[in-house]
């Protein structure tokens, strides 16, 4: 047993160095650097330098006790601002995510639906001309490779603002969305109804998988918390803006990699386990062959549902 208390205290330790004190510690210093200088010293070692010797000659440090506790309340000041940040992250996450019931979302979401239009009608007419222009005899069509590699640039530019036509202000909600979607559609069935209930029969490899690409999207957005924080503090110290900017970049790419990863994987487990849960819970014998059926998967969404 002693053994392995200290292997997850170990563990907790690291998680909370890594996770909490050192991002807030990287931070506070930071601002302590960023409040000391100001923009008209930004770069000023010497400023820096000699504040910190009259610190460090301060009569108090001389003492342990004092000592002791200002390294307390920093690593407590640290924890408390990357509490914060996780906070945040969690707001930025829910509204990354967030339907289009307000008048700027609904905004947002018919911008993002006319540029999405837009490169749609790109796409249909590329494809098109395509097949204008390479129709060949007993209606085969020759299209050349050229032209294939500018339909699919096209096709990604269109993708970058939604995989369908947009239905949330952001291209986070449209994700998910579209996953819903395709489930819907090609099963009948409720994604938002099914999930609690097929989280609970997935096997563990599938159940790691998820989590590890929704924690790689709160990740992400925990990052867009700290590039917030960064930008605030260049109010007093411009450099830090090139780090608010650099943090704002990799939340982005890393939250739409695991957005991505996550929405594909919620749907591969549909695919993989949806006629498990169906089985499971009566609507069809287990020995069945197929794939779920549509009406299975309308009697899935009735019974979770519970008649609302």
């Amino acid at each position: 047993m002693n053994p392995l208390l200290a292997t997850l205290g170990g563990k907790l330790t690291e998680r909370w160095l890594n996770l909490l004190v050192l991002p807030g510690a990287l931070f506070l210093a930071a601002t302590a650097v960023g409040t000391t200088l100001g923009h008209r010293h930004w770069h000023d070692v010497g400023r820096l330098r000699s504040s910190l010797d009259d610190l460090a000659a301060h009569p108090a440090l001389d003492r342990t006790g004092t000592a002791v506790l200002l390294a307390a309340l920093v690593l407590l000041a640290a924890t408390a601002a990357s509490l914060a940040a996780q906070f945040l992250g969690s707001a930025i996450e829910r509204y990354w995510l967030r339907f289009g019931r307000d008048p700027l979302s609904r905004a947002l979401t018919a911008r993002r639906v006319r540029k999405w239009k837009e490169r749609d009608a790109k796409v249909d007419e590329a494809v098109g001309h395509a097949h204008q222009t390479g129709a060949g005899p007993n209606g085969a069509v020759m299209i050349r490779s050229s032209t294939l590699a500018r339909i699919q640039a096209l096709t990604e530019a269109r993708d970058r603002v939604a995989l369908r036509e947009p239905a949330r202000p952001t291209w986070y909600g449209d994700r998910m969305q579209a996953t819903a979607d395709r489930v819907e559609a090609a099963y009948g069935v409720d994604l938002a109804a099914l999930w609690p209930r097929l989280w609970l029969i997935l096997p563990e490899p599938a159940v790691r998988q998820v989590q590890s690409a929704h924690d790689s999207f709160s990740a992400a957005a925990r990052l867009a918390a700290w590039a917030g924080a960064y930008a605030l503090l260049a109010c007093w110290w411009w450099p830090a803006a090139p780090a608010a900017i650099g943090c704002a970049a990799v939340a982005r790419s890393r939250a739409r990699t695991g957005l991505d990863a996550l929405a594909g994987l919620i749907e591969a487990a549909v695919d993989v386990h949806g006629r498990e849960l169906a089985a499971r819970v009566g609507l069809i014998p287990p020995e069945a062959p197929g794939l779920l059926a549509h009406d299975t998967g309308d009697g899935m969404s009735e019974v979770f549902r519970k008649a609302e």
